[in-house]
């Protein structure tokens, strides 16, 4: 992530701005490809369940499953993005209408390591953090090549650098400082405006993994959450090798998997000298206290 990147991601959490642009279906990389439409102007009266929000959670397996195997009635190319995803699409009725389609086979591109198998890593470790904010992904073989299939997100749009989206309370610094936590964890070098998507509502969205998951031990150059996220430590802090071998083992290699731990000891240093020096009311959020979702098995 370079400097300017951090300079305008610290711009989009530190602003407010109340006209958000069009909104527009994402791609990957957040490219802007569905017709615009006018912003709501009315306060939210009744803030959705997480369920409605994330209208994944709850269905995981049942999309999983439509993703992996549902017909594809026809595809098309995204016309922006170095690595060149489509767009696959559905007949109507399903738990999907259409997927971002990532044939990344691992490689170096553009001096940066990818792969589609991080994307489903980053899913699976996020579902597994009761992340939510990262929309299901599958492998799929798609004429003898395989990939990740990403749940398409509607109705989100790609935050604009010149006027970037905040929503005001709590729930805006609990999802950002989730957002940084979870990027440490995964050593995502890549988060940027065109992988950070949002509602009308405030609610965020995250996208585009494929660059994490480096072998890199150190959090040096990561962009670290002014405060953390307390529920969400407490569950990176309880990660043991044997969880995330039987959760990323098939799709990460063993220094992978053994760097996600040595970066989450690397914040358990840098939490534990915060509260030190800062307290712990300063290092961490309020509880927000809010009630968990409904999940699947």
């Amino acid at each position: 992530m370079t400097a300017r990147t951090l300079r305008t991601l610290g711009l989009f959490i530190a602003t407010f701005s109340s006209g958000i642009g069009p909104a527009a279906a994402q791609g990957p990389g957040g490219h802007n490809l569905a017709p615009s439409m006018t912003a709501a102007t009315s306060a939210v009266a009744v803030t959705p369940s997480r369920a409605a929000v994330y209208r994944w959670l709850g269905r995981e397996a049942e999309i999983e499953t439509f993703l992996r195997t549902a017909p594809i009635t026809h595809m098309k190319d995204i016309p922006v993005g170095i690595t060149k995803p489509q767009r696959a699409y559905f007949a109507p009725g399903g738990p999907a209408g259409s997927m971002a389609w990532k044939p990344l086979r691992e490689q170096v591109l553009h001096g940066k390591a990818e792969s589609y198998r991080s994307e489903i890593a980053a899913y699976l470790l996020s579902r597994h953090l009761e992340l939510d904010m990262v929309p299901p992904v599958v492998e799929r073989e798609i004429a003898g090549t395989k990939g990740a299939g990403v749940f398409w997100i509607e109705g989100v749009k790609p935050w604009d650098p010149s006027a970037p989206p905040k929503a005001p309370g709590a729930n805006w610094s609990t999802q950002t400082s989730r957002m940084f936590m979870f990027d440490l964890l995964i050593a995502n070098i890549d988060r940027n405006q065109g992988n950070l998507l949002y509602d009308e509502a405030g609610h965020l969205f995250l996208i585009d993994h494929s660059r994490a998951f480096t072998p890199r031990t150190s959090l040096a150059g990561l962009s670290t959450p002014k405060q953390f996220d307390r529920a969400l430590w407490a569950r990176m802090a309880s990660l043991t090798r044997a969880d995330l071998d039987a959760l990323l083992g098939p799709w990460l290699t063993r220094p992978q998997i053994a760097a996600v731990l040595s970066r989450r000891d690397e914040m358990r240093r840098l939490i534990d000298r915060q509260v030190r020096e800062r307290g712990d009311t300063v290092t961490f959020l309020p509880d927000s206290g809010a009630a968990p979702a409904a999940r699947s098995n």
